[in-house]
């Protein structure tokens, strides 16, 4: 067993901490969870991982997020050489597109990032731009003194497997390090899967994290060998989004979530903490669930409530411990659907050996692992069955109800099972629906014509939405994704307050919290959004040339324009002023240093109410 950091991090140790360990431990906690006893043990054992150690100064520090990315999120019918060209005029580079969810990968100068934010952010053609966060596992140290596989018991398992053939069928995906293949209890069980961080099919375990997951979910049961499972014949797809220190990222994640759905999975695990804060990675779990599959995740082991907002999209679930007490470390708040067992799980390890863990990290690949025996049992089940079936299955704990701890309550796999036998109950109908203002941001200054974009789920389907301004309703979508335009001319400047209302095929009603924004339009005068007429006039599309090109460009505009830029493969090599409706700009380019082939030759051309127009051709360089 290899000793492990309150962030996460599996960590070999040097003989020379060793006697300071705990202390160390301890304090690497900062009073997120207490110590459960009075000492524990540490094997001194590493997986193989690098050179980290324990320790406030020396423990591996979790990044934030990539410091040159960013993901945007494209507005449904925006042209892709739009996209493209709003990226160039930051200076970012598109380097990895998800189409699927519309969603689009930049590399930016990591020195000017915040102000790329911004810029792209104040387009109407993205749902919103994020950081490329880092994730850390959500697994904790572990006490081997408990008995072994307890957990299998509490949540009723050798009942629900005498009503089910093990899992057989459901896919179960583990987006985590990547899982050990030559494992005696996962040895054959693994399907072709995909590494989202090195972008190959290399999906081994790099880290030692995924395969105690994946052993907690379906390692091999009823072998004579090694340990059981929840659903021990389901079979595992490796996603490895981790890099060797275990950190996964918002778009390995979210690459990884439409890679299994796209490829058979019928389950998918993330044992990372606080993943339904991202709009991409809520947009890839309602893409999975659009597919026919369900999206479980860790809640995290903050010990603390987590302000994470909640997502219809996936399950999240807490940990408890073998008295169903809910785990010191367990994450509280409105995000928590569930509970399972969380704490001394014994589970696979790296190299063939065994061992336990805890963390919310091992409590969701135990509900995975329940959901694959009820696809099991009745592959036509919906996400919404399934939630509906464990929500109202679940073993309530805590405060009558639902409650921020327990969610709905501990996983019972029998209980489910009992209900996938007969018809699964309807998902409930006195739920409200959830309802969130995308954009624009909460104090957020606007003016002209504004793009509100709002985000509505429910359990049975929403029929409308609405948008309030200052208490009045303005407008009506009844299509998702559900979106609006606000003529902020018409109101004054200063304060207001949006909100948005969504109703379900019920009548139910939710509200959004209430954002409120900045109107200035004291310089807006009649708004103006007609870009600039760009064209090339020389050289013409798949034109040849060989030592120079010349290149020629015409630019109208309704009311001025102020600059053109010509650019070739991406490099500025000329611009002009220009302060009339009607301009044009010649530039010469010597390709001595070109290589042979296809280039691209792109004029932007900016007018005086910030608009942009563009136009772009391919050139071919002879030998």
């Amino acid at each position: 067993m290899s000793p492990t950091s309150a962030h996460g991090l599996v960590c070999p140790i040097s003989p020379k901490l060793t006697v300071s360990v705990r202390s160390r431990v301890e304090s690497v906690m900062q009073g997120h969870y207490r110590i459960a006893q009075r000492y524990f043990f540490l094997l001194l054992a590493s997986i193989g991982i690098g050179s980290v150690t324990l320790g406030s100064a020396n423990a591996q520090t979790l990044p934030a997020s990539v410091p040159d990315e960013l993901l945007v999120g494209v507005r449904r019918g925006v042209a892709h050489s739009r996209a493209r060209t709003a990226y160039l005029t930051t200076g970012a580079t598109l380097i990895k597109e998800i189409p699927q969810i519309g969603v689009h990968r930049l590399r930016v100068d990591p020195s000017n990032i915040d102000a790329i934010e911004r810029t792209l952010k104040s387009r109407r053609d993205f749902t919103f731009v994020e950081r490329n966060r880092a994730f850390r596992p959500t697994r904790i140290p572990n006490d081997p003194l408990y008995p072994l596989q307890w957990h299998l018991q509490q949540i009723q398992g050798p009942a629900a497997w005498d009503l089910v053939p093990s899992g057989a069928g459901a896919v179960i995906a583990i987006l985590d390090s990547g899982v050990d293949a030559t494992h005696p209890d996962l040895a054959g069980k693994l399907v072709p899967g995909f590494n989202t961080f090195d972008d190959d099919t290399n999906t081994a375990d790099v880290y030692g994290h995924g395969t105690r997951v994946a052993g907690a979910a379906a390692a091999s049961g009823n072998n004579g060998t090694g340990l059981a499972s929840v659903a021990w014949d389901s079979p595992i797809m490796p996603i490895r989004v981790t890099d060797t220190d275990g950190f996964a990222y918002t778009s390995t994640l979210v690459e990884g979530l439409v890679w299994a759905a796209d490829n058979g999975a019928s389950v998918m695990n993330m044992s990372f903490a606080a993943v339904a804060g991202s709009p991409a990675l809520r947009a890839a779990a309602e893409y999975a669930m659009q597919q026919g599959a369900v999206v479980v995740a860790s809640a995290g082991n903050c010990g603390c409530l987590d302000s994470t907002p909640d997502t219809p999209y996936l399950i999240s679930v807490g940990a408890t411990d073998r008295n169903d007490e809910l785990a010191s470390f367990s994450s509280r708040g409105d995000y928590v659907d569930l509970a399972a067992p969380g704490v001394s799980i014994y589970t696979t390890r790296s190299g063939g050996s065994y061992g336990f863990a805890s963390g919310t990290s091992f409590s969701s690949p135990v509900v995975a692992g329940v959901v694959a025996l009820m696809f099991s049992l009745n592959p036509d089940l919906t996400p919404l069955d399934v939630s509906a079936v464990l929500e109202s299955t679940a073993d309530d704990l805590g405060a009558a109800g639902y409650d921020t701890s327990f969610g709905h309550g501990r996983v019972n796999a029998y209980q489910a099972l009992l209900a996938v036998l007969g018809s699964p109950p309807d998902p409930p109908e006195d739920l409200p629906p959830t309802v969130t203002i995308l954009t624009p941001e909460d104090g957020e200054m606007v003016s002209g014509t504004v793009a509100v974009d709002v985000s509505a789920a429910d359990d049975i389907g929403v029929s409308a939405v609405e948008l309030y301004l200052d208490g009045d309703a303005i407008a009506t979508d009844t299509t998702a994704p559900f979106s609006f335009s606000w003529n902020s001319t018409l109101d004054s400047d200063g304060a207001h307050v949006l909100e948005a209302v969504a109703y379900d095929t019920a009548g139910n009603t939710g509200t959004s919290p209430p954002l409120e924004v900045q109107v200035d339009n004291s310089d807006t005068g009649t708004e103006d959004h007609t870009a600039p007429i760009v064209v090339i006039k020389s050289p013409k599309d798949g034109r040849k040339f060989y030592r120079a090109i010349r290149v020629r460009v015409l630019v109208k505009d309704n009311v001025q324009v102020e600059r053109i830029e010509v650019y070739f493969d991406g490099q500025l090599i000329g611009s002009e002023s220009c302060d009339s409706d009607s301009c044009k700009v010649r530039v010469v380019r010597k390709t001595k240093d070109a290589a042979k082939g296809e280039h691209s030759i792109i004029a932007l051309a900016y007018d005086s109410s910030g608009n942009i127009g563009s136009a772009a051709v391919s050139v071919t360089k002879r030998k």
